[in-house]
């Protein structure tokens, strides 16, 4: 009798560490929550996050943000700004810049952020959704299919009646005109010095063209524009002046001995910019520069045949 009960007794453990042991193997396959996997699920749905890196820059040995700007034909100031960099002499490598204005970007108009409600992340689009139901405007009838199909129709008929049912073809063409003109192709250029000119633009190799002279000879803007960098922050280039002249084009002077416009500054055709030098250079001349959406292009092709 005493074995038997002994038996029973050991089944029963068994049996209880059995259950056990289930219990466990389903509590770890189990998924977890997005909570437990530590936010994750709220970065991966970070839109902004994506767009950053879809259409980004990233960071490599030698980089400035002068220089990343110069090759986007952006202004620094303005590529910190949409980074949130304080210290625009502090950048990392690897680091991804955004270096499209936002709201450029094909999508930035849908932002999904993470929002946390209870114990679960939840991801709203606060673009391109539809909207929720809900009682009329004012609220001043209880909510019905009837109500909300009267308060719909009555914020859309006086949007519809403004319209006028005919437009003239003739608008859109001149407003096309008009939105381009701030990018144009149609700028006149003047050359920026006088001196001979001493070396040409090719491919892979020089960026612009140089354009020899003395000490001290007259820098001028090839076009009016505003000022976008005025300093010495750009290896290879000594005392430089950049002046951006639409969403299109800037251009580069180089070399020079002395600058005598700031950031910021707008200038006129023909102004006197800088005084020409040979700082970071091997001999006085200026190198000039003529960028397109920050790509180096032939400034011969632009500027008036002597």
């Amino acid at each position: 009798m005493n074995d038997q009960c002994l038996i029973s007794r050991r089944i029963a453990a068994v049996v209880v560490i059995v259950a056990a042991l289930v219990v466990a193997g389903c509590a770890s396959t189990s998924t977890p929550s997005p909570v437990d996997r530590g936010g994750q699920a709220g970065v991966r749905g970070d839109g902004a996050a994506q767009m950053a890196i879809k259409d980004g820059y990233t960071v490599k040995k030698g980089d400035t943000l002068y220089s990343i700007a110069l090759d986007n034909g952006l202004d620094y100031k303005e590529l910190a700004a949409w980074n949130n960099i304080e210290n625009p002499n502090l950048i990392l490598v690897g680091q991804v810049l955004r270096v499209k204005a936002p709201g450029a970007a094909a999508g930035d108009g849908v932002v999904v952020r993470p929002v946390t409600t209870g114990s679960t992340i939840e991801q709203r689009t606060l673009a391109g959704s539809d909207k929720l139901k809900r009682e009329p405007k004012a609220g001043k009838e209880p909510y019905s299919e009837q109500a909300l199909a009267r308060a719909k129709q009555k914020t859309v008929e006086p949007v519809a009646a403004a319209v006028p049912k005919n437009k003239p073809k003739s608008e859109t063409p001149s407003d096309e005109k008009a939105s381009d003109s701030s990018s144009g192709e149609d700028i006149a250029w003047l050359w920026p010095a006088n001196g001979k000119l001493v070396g040409t633009f090719s491919e892979g190799g020089s960026k612009g063209i140089d354009i020899g002279g003395r000490s001290g000879d007259a820098v001028l803007a090839a076009a009016a524009g505003k000022v976008v960098y005025s300093g010495s922050g750009l290896r290879g280039y000594g005392k430089l002046v950049i002046v951006k002249h639409n969403n299109n084009y800037l251009t580069a002077y180089a070399h020079n001995q002395n600058v005598l416009v700031k950031e910021d500054q707008m200038v006129a055709k023909g102004q006197k910019i800088a005084e020409m030098g040979n700082t970071d250079a091997d001999q006085v001349k200026l190198h000039f520069e003529v960028r397109r959406q920050g790509k180096p292009v032939d400034p011969l092709k632009h500027l008036p045949q002597r």
